[in-house]
């Protein structure tokens, strides 16, 4: 109910959190100064992060753990064979994948644009009497003076996806799904308490006082409530303090996040009055719970659905709260913007909670 939640979070941010960067490990000479504008210019390019090792058995072995997404070793005597015209051995490693050809195009441009100097004192060597070398130190002087060739790039339509999770925090996409997978798991499995009522005799020992019976239901409601609340709440306070979660709109969440723990009590009532013992509660309650969330969007974002998928989601409670969260979270949305889904949450807690009450009351006088 406390731990497993935040970790999750913690799980899901790590690995599609929005401020994840590609590793890129290099292994280079200590004090080579070819080497290090080298590692400076893969590191300044956009979404790189550059991960410096001492040997190449290291980087190799990250490598092949998926602790990188490539490696670089530069070969000891890199500046001086930059300097000489010499020949130079850059080895890239990389797995079998997009992201290594990607980075593997990056780390080869890079390199050229180190060599370009000397290929062109090799090909003026050719046709003059002069040292390589030398035409080299003079081809570095003039450089910056030669015409360049910039290419500029044209994007036509837009990414959707990219539009719709880009500005989310790392923990942000993680923290509002999880809440709502949890909330609703800790109300169902608070059933079995309100079965064990009726096993024990509590429920009848109620019923033999001048307690009514309205008021026995509206506690075991009541209870199954306050449980889903403080489970909600917990989650929302420590991601904000712990990993810097932003939950939108105050007023907006709060009244989401009310109703969602009314439509997790209400459906956690109509379980415990329903089923026979607490075993049946518990593997009720972990696959109904389970699967409402998946099919409600709280494992796979909505927006990655099919269409028909998207449709049919919207008979569980979690895609309409999934929905206003987004609204809320990733949107800048006020109550105003999801007064669908908050009329869809309250229908579904009413209409829940009435079933509730009437089975919960029926069973308890038998």
């Amino acid at each position: 109910m406390f731990l497993l939640p935040l970790l999750l979070v913690v799980f899901i941010g790590a690995q599609f959190g929005g401020t994840s960067e590609t590793r890129l490990g290099v292994v280079a000479p200590p004090g080579d100064a070819s080497a290090t504008a080298l590692i400076d210019e893969l590191d300044a390019l956009q979404g790189i992060a550059v991960a410096p090792f001492d040997d190449a058995a290291s980087l190799r072995d990250d490598i092949d753990r998926g602790l990188l997404s490539a490696g670089v070793v530069v070969p000891d005597g890199y500046d001086e064979a930059l300097r000489s015209v010499g020949p130079i051995t850059v080895v890239f490693v990389g797995r079998p994948d997009a992201t290594a050809a990607s980075l593997e195009a990056l780390v080869a441009g890079a390199v050229g644009r180190q060599a370009a100097p000397g290929q062109a004192a090799l090909i003026a060597a050719a046709g003059l009497d002069a040292d390589p070398a030398e035409l080299r130190r003079v081809a570095l002087q003039v450089q910056d003076r030669i015409a360049a060739i910039e290419v500029t790039a044209e994007q036509l339509g837009s990414d959707e996806l990219q539009q719709e999770f880009g500005g989310l925090g790392q923990f942000d996409l993680g923290a509002s799904t999880q809440l709502l997978l949890f909330t609703f798991l800790t109300a169902l499995f608070g059933s079995a308490a309100l079965i064990q009522t009726r096993q024990y005799g509590v429920a009848r020992r109620m019923l033999s006082t001048s307690t009514p019976m309205s008021v026995i239901v509206v506690g075991q409601g009541g209870g199954r409530f306050l449980i889903a609340l403080v489970q909600a709440v917990y989650i929302v306070v420590a991601s904000a303090l712990l990993f810097r979660v932003d939950w939108g709109d105050p007023l907006a969440t709060g009244v989401v996040l009310l109703l969602f723990c009314a439509v997790a009590a209400a459906t956690g009532l109509l379980l415990g009055s329903t089923l026979r013992n607490d075993s049946q509660a518990g593997g009720v309650a972990l696959g109904l719970g389970l699967g409402a969330a998946a099919l409600g969007g709280s494992m796979v974002p909505l927006e990655l659905y099919p269409d028909v998928m998207r449709t049919v989601a919207r008979i569980t409670p979690h895609a309409w709260a999934n929905q206003a969260m987004a609204e809320i979270v990733r949107r800048d949305g006020t109550l105003a913007d999801v007064l669908t889904e908050v009329g869809v949450l309250a229908g579904m807690a009413v209409t829940l909670l009435a079933l509730g009450s009437l089975t919960l009351q029926r069973t308890l006088t038998r």
